[in-house]
C-alpha cells in the first residue's frame, strides 16, 4: 500500500447539508491523491451520519455518544491518522479542486513550515479576517476587545490581531491560523502535541499555532481561497457564544501569559458583556431587516439546470419578487466576472456547482464580494440548495 499523503479530519455537529457539500468538494480535491477522510460526529440529532454514510463510502465516520468538544473530537481522529500531513477542516467549508495539492507541494518544499492556513471567504464572498492573525498578547487583545484595531486598521501597532494591512492575495508568515482550515505537518504536530482539550470550542487553533512556533516551525498564510460559512455549526449572536470565546482566550492567557491572568480576567469579563450587548443588538436588527426585505435573485447556471435551480430557490428563499438568469458554464466564468457591475440590485445569487468547478465558484465569489448579496449553491446530485444560515 502506498504511503498516505493526507489525513483530513472534520468534526460535525448538526450541519449535514453543509457537510455533504464539503465532502463533495473534498472528493473532487483529493482525486489522484493518497488520502483518508475522517468525520467525527459529536452526537448530532439531525441524522447526519445516516444521511451521509451511504453516499461517502470512502469516509471513516466516528460516532460519539455525547459532544466532547471540538479539540477532543479532532484528537480522536488525529490519533488514527496515517497521513504525512493532517488537514483540520470545518464542515461548513467548500474547497477548490486544485488547492490541497498545491498546498501539500508547498509543505514538501518548505521543511520548516509547520502549518498552513488559507484565504477564507464567507457566504457573501467577503474575506474573513480571521484567516490570518497575530498571537493575542495582552496588548493585541486589548486593542481588539476595545475597538482600537477597527479604528486604526492600517496601523500595525493597533491592528495586529487580524493583520488587515497585509495583502490577503499574497503569501505571509503569520502567527495564528484558523482551525476551520489548518494543514499541519504530522511531524510538527507530533513535536508540538495534539489540540489542548481544555478548549471546548474556540481558542484551540491559537494555542496549537503558538505551540507549533515554540517547536521551531513557521506558520504560513496562503492565498488559496476556500468558502467558509463561518460558524454554521454554532450560534454566534448570543451571550453563550461570546462567553465561550472569551473564556477560551482566558485559558490561553493563563497557559501562556501567566503574569497577565488576573488583569485580563477582569478585562475579559467586561468585554464579554460589552460584546454580547453589541452582538445581540446588531444580530437582531440584521434579522429584522432580512425578514422584511423583498429579494431579487440571479441564477447563474446552464440552461439545462435552470428550472431545477429555480424551483429549489423558490422553495427556500423567502420574499422573492424577481428572478433572472445568466447562462454559466466552465467557459463563461470570466465573462460573468466582467459583467459583475450589472449584478447590483440583486440580493441573492444561486449557482449550480455541477455546471462549473468548485474552484470557479470560489473565484466568482471572491471577485464579486458584496455583504448585501447572499450566495447559494445548488447540488444536482442531492437536490439540496445550500444557503448561509440554512442548515
Amino acid at each position: 500500500m502506498e504511503e498516505i499523503t493526507l489525513s483530513v479530519v472534520i468534526v460535525n455537529y448538526n450541519v449535514k447539508y453543509f457537510l455533504e457539500q464539503c465532502l463533495y468538494s473534498l472528493r473532487a480535491a483529493l482525486q489522484g491523491m493518497e488520502a483518508e477522510v475522517f468525520v467525527v460526529d459529536n452526537n448530532s440529532t439531525d441524522g447526519s451520519v445516516a444521511y451521509l454514510k451511504p453516499n461517502f463510502p470512502e469516509v471513516t465516520f466516528i460516532e460519539n455518544s455525547d459532544n466532547p468538544g471540538f479539540a477532543k473530537a479532532n484528537n480522536q481522529a488525529i490519533r488514527l491518522a496515517k497521513g504525512k500531513y493532517i488537514l483540520l477542516l470545518n464542515p461548513d467549508t467548500v474547497i477548490g479542486e486544485d488547492s490541497i495539492r498545491s498546498l501539500c507541494y508547498f509543505l514538501e518544499e518548505k521543511p520548516k513550515a509547520g502549518a498552513l492556513g488559507v484565504k477564507m471567504i464567507d457566504g457573501n464572498g467577503v474575506f474573513l479576517p480571521e484567516s490570518k492573525r497575530s498571537f493575542p498578547t495582552p496588548w493585541v487583545s486589548f486593542c481588539k476587545m476595545f475597538g482600537l484595531s477597527k479604528l486604526f486598521p492600517k496601523n500595525p501597532r493597533f491592528a495586529k490581531y487580524s493583520l488587515p494591512y497585509l495583502n490577503p492575495d499574497a503569501r505571509h508568515k503569520v502567527d495564528v491560523l484558523a482551525g476551520a482550515f489548518m494543514l499541519i505537518r504530522k511531524e510538527a504536530l507530533d513535536k508540538a502535541g495534539l489540540l489542548d482539550e481544555d478548549f471546548f470550542m474556540y481558542g484551540e487553533d491559537i494555542d496549537l499555532s503558538y505551540r507549533l512556533k515554540l517547536a521551531g516551525y513557521k506558520n504560513y498564510y496562503m492565498p488559496e481561497r476556500i468558502l467558509h460559512y463561518k460558524g454554521e455549526s454554532t450560534s454566534k449572536g448570543n451571550i453563550k457564544y461570546v462567553k465561550i470565546f472569551y473564556g477560551a482566550m482566558l485559558i490561553f492567557y493563563r497557559k501562556h501569559y501567566s503574569g497577565a491572568g488576573k488583569l485580563f480576567s477582569l478585562l475579559i469579563r467586561l468585554a464579554v458583556w460589552f460584546r454580547a450587548l453589541l452582538d445581540l443588538v446588531f444580530h437582531t436588527s440584521a434579522n429584522k431587516k432580512t425578514k422584511s426585505s423583498r429579494r431579487r435573485l440571479l441564477i447563474l447556471s446552464s440552461e439545462m439546470s435552470l428550472e431545477t435551480v429555480r424551483t429549489a430557490c423558490l422553495k427556500q428563499i423567502p420574499n422573492l419578487e424577481f428572478v433572472n438568469h445568466w447562462n454559466l458554464d466552465e467557459h463563461r466564468v470570466m465573462d460573468c466576472i466582467n459583467r459583475s457591475n450589472r449584478m447590483k440590485g440583486f440580493t441573492d445569487i444561486a449557482f449550480c456547482y455541477n455546471d462549473v468547478r468548485f474552484e470557479q465558484l470560489l473565484l466568482l465569489m471572491d471577485k464579486m464580494p458584496d455583504k448585501h448579496i447572499t450566495y447559494h449553491i445548488y447540488n444536482k446530485k442531492s437536490g439540496v440548495l445550500v444557503s448561509p444560515g440554512k442548515k
